[in-house]
């Protein structure tokens, strides 16, 4: 088994990332959420702020990581 080295690792950790990061805002998540509104309240703003919020935090935890 060949081991990868930092940078490598890095990079595979930021690809997932992206492909959480899309996932997170595909358009059919989106409407689920969206339509999960049984009363007035609407709880795409709140998913979106959050998401948004994991990513970034992700983001800023693999980008400290040494």
């Amino acid at each position: 088994m060949k081991l990868t080295n930092g940078k490598s690792r890095k990079a595979e950790r930021l690809a997932a990332l992206l492909a959480v990061a899309i996932f997170l805002f595909s358009p059919p998540l989106i409407i689920i959420v969206d339509r999960l509104s049984a009363s007035s309240v609407s709880w795409l703003p709140l998913y979106l702020f959050a998401a948004w919020g994991v990513v970034i935090g992700l983001t800023a935890w693999l980008m400290e990581q040494r």
